[in-house]
């Protein structure tokens, strides 16, 4: 098992500038960083990878696609161009020695057909995520897509949904993703729900209701750790938190205000997770 923190609490582009960032949490304890593939090139990426390697900190990632990406729309120029994007990010992630992506990249992040989802659209999306599992495969990638809260996508909110996904798509490099902020939203139970993906489960994002501080919240943190254990998780635990540091990411996630301080997070979001899943 190892546990990670989520870069977008201080930059959606992490470059040099952040190094600093980085080493501060490989002190602190972490064993490794995420980052968000949204721009930058290989040349960028590698030098982002070099310095990770570096430090022995590992790479996970978490990609997303536009409107005119969407691998869920019925146009199929605009699901090509989103299967474009996602080869781009495993590109992008192998560069960067990324183990995981994760990310609600099954369709566009917050974009509504302002009606429930339809069959067709699903196999849409699968089509184009069967053929990324394909490209993820020979970088020896793993992608684990996301279900998150009615608020910010339509298509998937459940891990009951989720795991059909995964078990259509059918392929080894193509799993699910378990995001407590969204399961406390969405789900009657964070264990059962835990329970449901299991099978096929690759990546679990740390995140408390309000986006600050995990433990501070509402979320079940006893319940969450108690059913990784059950189910014998031993993949990554990466805190996601966010914040108002870069206005056009948080206006697009509609962040509108600083939840916890920054070192706060990343600190007592350590010890909640080392305490709870029995690491020492």
């Amino acid at each position: 098992m190892k546990i990670g923190m989520n870069m977008l609490l201080w930059t959606n582009h992490v470059t040099e500038q952040h190094f600093d960032i980085v080493d501060t949490l490989k002190k602190t304890g972490y064993d490794g960083v995420e980052l968000f593939l949204g721009e930058g090139d290989e040349k960028h990426y590698t030098k982002l990878g070099n310095h990770f390697s570096n430090i022995d900190m590992g790479v996970t990632a978490v990609a997303a696609l536009a409107p005119e990406e969407n691998i869920a729309s019925p146009d199929q120029k605009t699901r090509e161009a989103g299967l474009d994007k996602l080869k781009w990010s495993i590109d992008m992630g192998a560069a960067a020695n990324v183990e995981v992506i994760c990310g609600p990249f099954h369709s566009t992040f917050a974009y509504f057909t302002r009606q429930p989802p339809t069959l067709q659209e699903k196999q849409w999306s699968n089509e184009m995520l069967r053929k990324a599992a394909d490209y993820a495969q020979k970088a020896n990638i793993m992608l684990a897509p996301e279900a998150v809260n009615r608020f910010e996508c339509y298509l998937y909110n459940t891990m009951a949904d989720l795991g059909a996904m995964a078990k259509e798509v059918n392929h080894p490099n193509l799993g699910a993703m378990f995001d407590t902020h969204h399961a406390n939203i969405e789900e009657k139970s964070q264990s059962e729900a835990i329970k449901t993906i299991a099978p096929v489960l690759k990546h679990v994002h740390i995140s408390e209701n309000d986006r600050g501080t995990p433990g501070s919240g509402q979320v079940h943190w006893d319940e969450v750790f108690k059913a990784l254990k059950e189910v014998k998780y031993d993949g990554w635990l990466t805190i996601e938190a966010f914040s108002t540091i870069i206005p056009e990411f948080a206006n697009a996630i509609n962040v509108w205000r600083d939840y916890s301080p920054s070192e706060e997070i990343y600190t007592k979001g350590l010890k909640l997770i080392k305490e709870g899943m029995g690491i020492k």
